[in-house]
């Protein structure tokens, strides 16, 4: 991609993660020669946007937003839109009409190889990912134009106190400086105060709830016993709502609990995981003990507010989960692993198509080369080091995901006709 070509193309940019990255993102386009705009539904997204001169907000319904849409796609002759995550009202909308339009889209979403890489994908993500039409053996194929060695994960998540800090700061902006957005309605199922009181009782709790995790984990890593993962979504979250058959996370925690009961055997436990962001908006404790109780096994469940995976990873026998990124780190260590909803890296060679009663007696091992082959794949393609919400995560993914953008291939096809730029090897911090 060359400069004449950067200055060709004008950049649309709608809602991204909190924090300053989709600015400093647009920062680095600019500079490149492309001409960047940005679309802002409330004062949360102001507040981290800071090219005023590039700033268009939003203050009609979401009934108006299509017209208003395809209006600023005329006027501002938008060659591309860029957007975190598909599936919001605004961001469906916005994405079917620039397909019909051949307008590029570029979406950003957390890793599906988290925590240290991002996801960035042409068209979908997640359920709407061109991953899910993709078998292994293509995905080998394409493999064969490069020799890269796969680097190994970090053990931590570098970015969560960022993610809550950012996250609470926004959510303060729209609590008490959305006076210009008086029709803005978030795509969440809660009110905004609510959102911003939950946002900043997680972040005041971090040592409290650090401790509790502490003392469960040691519970369960002492216990001596076997035992089995469920690994929990947040339930508000669009992989959960939008890619799976469950409604509620209770919904879940009943058939995982059930079939546990109905299977496994009597002297294993179940470990039922808490995503590292829950915040209580949902009661899944007090759910966990009342359906452990129905099913006669209170004293072999155990609840684990989120944390870090790998303590709980290493002596595991199984995993189940609706399709939580998390599944990924299962099968990088060769554990079984069930999934009930559409996921990226459910395929046929490494995850269980077991009844789940039979899973928790006798689950069936992953084929881990296809693995390989498959993690391999895409932290060639779509998987990009950094992250949105800490500074260095931030430098680290601007690096590389500008150019990535510019490039005429998506990062799947870039790999299959051989002209993807080389991937960088990351260093492992601990």
């Amino acid at each position: 991609m060359t400069a004449t070509d950067a200055q060709t193309r004008t950049f649309l940019f709608l809602q991204g993660p909190h924090g300053p990255f989709f600015n400093s993102l647009g920062k680095m386009l600019r500079r490149a020669g492309a001409e960047v705009w940005r679309v802002g539904f409330n004062a949360g997204d102001r507040a981290f946007w800071f090219h005023p001169a590039s700033y268009i907000p939003y203050r009609g319904t979401v009934a108006d937003w299509p017209a208003t849409f395809n209006g600023l796609l005329m006027e501002k002759k938008i060659t591309d839109i860029v957007i975190y995550g598909d599936t919001r009202p605004i961001h469906a909308e916005a994405v079917a009409e620039a397909k019909r339009r051949g307008i590029t889209v570029h979406v950003f979403e957390e890793g599906y190889m988290r925590p240290y890489w991002v996801t960035y994908e042409r068209g979908g993500s997640n359920g709407n990912s061109r991953l899910m039409e993709m078998t292994i053996p293509q995905m080998q194929a394409a493999l064969a134009r490069s020799d890269m060695e796969a680097p190994l994960p970090p053990g931590h998540w570098g970015d969560m106190r960022h993610h809550i800090f950012y996250g609470a700061l926004y959510h303060w902006f729209v609590m008490f400086r959305n006076g210009d957005y008086r029709n803005f309605t978030s795509h969440r199922s809660i009110p905004v105060t609510k959102e911003f009181r939950l946002y900043l009782k997680r972040l005041l709790l971090m040592p409290v709830l650090a401790l509790d995790r502490l003392r469960a984990t040691l519970r369960i890593r002492l216990g001596g016993f076997p035992y089995h993962l469920a690994l929990l979504q947040l339930e508000h979250d669009s992989a959960f709502q939008s890619h799976s058959p469950f409604d509620t996370m209770a919904d879940f925690l009943e058939l995982v609990i059930e079939g546990f009961a109905a299977g496994a055997p009597q002297h294993h436990h179940l470990v039922i995981k808490a995503h590292p962001l829950e915040d209580g908006r949902v009661p899944v404790r007090r759910d966990v003990r009342r359906l452990a109780r129905e099913h006669g096994i209170s004293d072999r469940v155990h609840f684990v507010r989120g944390g870090k995976l790998a303590q709980l990873l290493n002596d595991t026998r199984s995993a189940v989960t609706v399709n939580s990124t998390a599944g990924q780190q299962v099968l990088w260590r060769g554990i079984p692993l069930k999934v009930f909803g559409s996921a990226v890296y459910s395929q046929p060679e490494f995850v269980s198509e077991q009844p789940l009663p039979e899973f928790f007696a006798a689950a069936s091992r992953p084929d881990n080369r296809a693995y390989k082959d498959y993690r391999r794949y895409l932290l060639e393609t779509s998987q990009v080091p950094g992250g949105f919400y800490a500074a260095r995560g931030r430098r680290q993914l601007l690096r590389q995901v500008v150019d990535m953008m510019l490039a005429e291939d998506d990062p799947y096809d870039a790999l299959e006709q051989g002209t993807a730029a080389p991937r960088q090897q990351l260093r492992v911090v601990t």
